[in-house]
């Protein structure tokens, strides 16, 4: 007797339903209030393959609940390679620049637009950091 489940990337249609129960579990489990899920996070999470199926979407969500700070789930809490794949196509061509300049705007929200405190979290000079945005 075998029982065939289908991947998750062909269950897009669960991905929200199952979000929702793991965000309550998370939540729950580090004492956080109820988190609210963006719809481009939940757009996110839609369009990406998952390889690692519904034991990588779990991790996926737990980590956004952990480093959420506002009450809601955004694309700021998703790993790199689940917001930027419809950009890039797939990870193996990704882009340096694109990626450092992708990890400078996460820090720059992190620390709410102070470039002088940017710039110090990443160990360059204050020069460098707007050089780095203009490109």
């Amino acid at each position: 007797f075998q029982i065939s489940l289908p991947s998750l990337k062909e269950r897009v249609q669960d991905i929200p339903v199952l979000a929702k129960h793991f965000v309550a579990v998370f939540a729950d489990k580090t004492n956080k209030a109820a988190l609210e899920i963006t719809d481009d996070y939940l757009a996110a999470l839609k369009q990406y393959t998952w390889p690692g199926n519904i034991r990588e979407l779990k991790n996926i969500i737990e980590r956004s609940v952990i480093l959420e700070e506002a009450g809601k789930l955004t694309t700021d809490t998703l790993p790199f390679e689940i917001t930027h794949t419809q950009e890039t196509g797939n990870l193996s061509s990704f882009d340096l620049a694109l990626v450092e300049k992708q990890h400078i705007k996460k820090v720059l929200n992190y620390t709410k637009g102070n470039k002088t405190e940017t710039a110090r979290l990443l160990n360059i000079g204050l020069t460098t950091l707007y050089r780095k945005l203009e490109e």
